[in-house]
């Protein structure tokens, strides 16, 4: 467990040096021992035994067969018909084909996770930075980490400087994640919780860091994922499995009988070649070699038909599989969510408001002056770039007309006190005139104890006790709805001292509170509940925080009385038995990573369920 140990203890255990890194000899002896930093990937069938497969089928091995028997009788008898062979066979390697195709298209899975590597990193070697392909990193090279750029192995980070990463790739969530070196994990944290460590095929939205990779290739958190989809091997379909069994049906039916009419006729004294004949032709009329091409050509329509809907699907079995779904399992973030974090309710003056907000000016104002998002004027819109958050304040601002450009005209941005995680604040310093305005944002329970004053209705009144708690309390109710809370504060002073740090977030002038979620997509609401018309359970899976996916299910009615919540720590807990027989009760898993997603759709399929599961990768 890399996380639970100090960064002394990991140096001396990979036998490295923070400053210089390894030597060429040590890479090289570790190469051969840990081999590439790259994913394996699994040995791919032959075209050849792709096709031979699609034979496997019972109907389609009888099919064959009759069809052989029927040219052997036709030389035999010298009649030289051998339209039914030739159609019959025609249709079934058709069919093969068309299997081979779809088969070739489906494996891609290693394929998109080999994108997602890092293709070069800046690695400490020889006492040098150099700029080396992800692959040739091994456990124990010193890495550094810089906005943008992928994250290249599982790495135990040294220190940070305002480090925040996306790890959509591994929980399913877009909204970065602060990670910091001195952080204290416990071993048994999920991964969206380790935060002092980063991990391979995630990506480095802000400040940079400096850190030890511990983790190679397939034994990072990645390999590990791609070691799970080579083991999963596909299921079959429903439509797959009724097919098997009709065929099989049909197909035994069909040689009862047939051997039944062919003992009959040799009762009957009629010569055993011709009975044997008459047979053959019952059992080629008998058994339906239409049917693999009718099934293929009607799925063909549906999915035409749900490609005209902007659902495209790459497998034909998939669309009978999706009609037979009794479970659909849904990821949050940019599925179910707008993935995009939207400013809600603002408390300001005493008065909590949402959605509109042309009351609350002076906390837009302030707050969207105080980020680092940049604003573009693209095909006569505004398109702002920037963290999450932020980018929300300043959208907010921009619906009522408060532009940051133009505030920074008259109130020019001339200083900072950078955001980190220690004191969960961030500082602008403006001027207007001769005068300076203090602008801090951030945490409600950390600003509030920096503020003395309040600002209610244009006047600056002492913030007492009462006032406090009554502000916490909003705070905590805010929170409870899932909310995302930002507290503002601002103090203006004639004269600016000579060092600017933190010691400035004193003495500030409270101004209000900020809420902000990603809010449900448009539609999602009518889909559950259609869902539900139809007999269909829906659940949440998400690797976000458990009052977050709460709110969210309750709001678009995936959660409804009696419904129950299990995260990610509560499944390890649970064995598989466990998890089988209580898993109709659940329709929200927070918390969860992928080797939990893939238990939960395993333990919904114990229970005879065809399952759904559904997700955005658009990013």
């Amino acid at each position: 467990m890399w996380h639970t140990l100090r960064v002394e203890e990991i140096l001396k255990k990979l036998r490295t040096n923070m400053e210089t890194g390894l030597n060429n000899e040590e890479v090289k002896l570790r190469k051969q021992q840990y081999g590439n930093n790259a994913l394996i990937e699994k040995k791919k069938t032959s075209i050849l035994k792709k096709f031979l497969n699609q034979f496997k089928d019972f109907m389609i091995i009888i099919l064959i067969i009759a069809a052989i028997i029927s040219a052997g009788l036709a030389i035999i008898q010298g009649t030289n018909e051998y339209i039914d062979s030739l159609i019959i066979i025609t249709i079934v390697v058709l069919n093969a084909i068309m299997g081979v195709v779809q088969e070739n298209k489906a494996e891609k899975s290693i394929d998109a996770l080999k994108k997602m590597s890092a293709p070069v990193c800046k690695v400490k070697r020889n006492g040098k930075t150099e700029q080396l392909p992800s692959e040739e990193l091994v456990p124990g090279d010193i890495v550094i980490l810089e906005t943008g750029c992928y994250v290249p192995a599982d790495i135990r980070l040294i220190n940070t400087y305002n480090l925040k990463v996306e790890e959509s790739a591994l929980t399913g969530e877009t909204i970065e994640v602060e990670k910091s070196a001195t952080e204290k994990v416990n071993e048994k944290a999920l991964i969206g919780d380790i935060k002092n460590m980063a991990f391979a095929t995630t990506v480095v939205v802000g400040g940079h860091a400096k850190g030890i990779v511990v983790e190679t290739g397939m034994k990072t958190k990645v390999g590990k994922i791609a070691t799970m989809i080579m083991q999963e091997e596909a299921p079959q379909t429903p439509l797959q499995i009724k097919l098997g069994e009709i065929g099989k049906k049909l197909g035994l039916a069909a040689l009862g009988i047939c051997f039944a009419i062919f003992i009959i006729g040799l009762l009957k004294r009629i010569h055993p070649i011709e009975m044997f004949m008459t047979s053959v032709g019952l059992a080629v009329a008998a058994i339906p070699e239409g049917l693999p091409a009718i099934v293929t050509i009607l799925l063909s329509i549906g999915v035409t038909k749900m490609a005209k809907q902007n659902s495209i699907v790459r497998k034909l079995s998939a669309v009978e599989t999706l009609g037979s779904s009794n479970v659909i399992c849904s990821d949050k973030t940019g599925t179910l969510t707008q993935n995009k974090m939207t400013v809600t309710k603002i408390f300001e003056n005493n008065t909590l408001e949402s959605n509109s907000f042309n009351h609350n000016k002076t906390i837009l104002q302030l707050a969207s002056m105080c980020t680092d998002c940049s604003i573009n004027y693209i095909k006569n819109s505004f398109k702002v770039e920037g963290e999450s958050t932020e980018k929300a304040i300043v959208e907010a601002a921009l619906k009522i007309g408060e532009n940051k450009n133009a505030l920074y005209k008259s109130m020019k941005r001339v200083n900072e006190v950078s955001f980190n995680s220690k004191r969960k604040l961030m500082t602008t310093v403006h001027q207007f005139g001769n005068k300076y305005k203090i602008i801090t944002k951030g945490a409600p329970d950390i600003l509030i104890n920096k503020c003395n004053k309040v600002l209610l209705n244009g006047q600056i009144i002492a913030l007492n006790n009462i006032e406090k708690n009554n502000i916490l309390n909003i705070n905590n109710n805010m929170a409870k709805e899932a909310l995302r809370v930002i507290a503002v504060a601002y103090l203006d002073l004639n004269n600016l001292p000579k060092i600017i740090d933190e010691r400035i977030e004193n003495n500030l002038i409270f101004v209000g509170l900020i809420g902000m979620i990603d809010p449900p997509r448009k539609g999602v609401k009518k889909a559950v509940e259609t869902c539900r018309r139809a007999g269909i359970k829906t659940a949440i899976i998400t690797g976000d925080h458990e009052i977050t996916a709460k709110a969210i299910a309750k709001d678009i009615g995936i959660l409804k009385m009696g419904d129950k919540i299990a995260t990610g720590k509560m499944l390890e807990k649970m064995t598989e038995k466990e998890l089988e027989e209580n898993i109709m009760s659940y329709s929200v898993f927070a918390r969860v990573s992928p080797e939990h997603k893939v238990r939960i759709v395993k333990a919904f399929k114990a229970n005879g369920n065809v399952v759904a599961m559904t997700g955005d990768r658009s990013k």
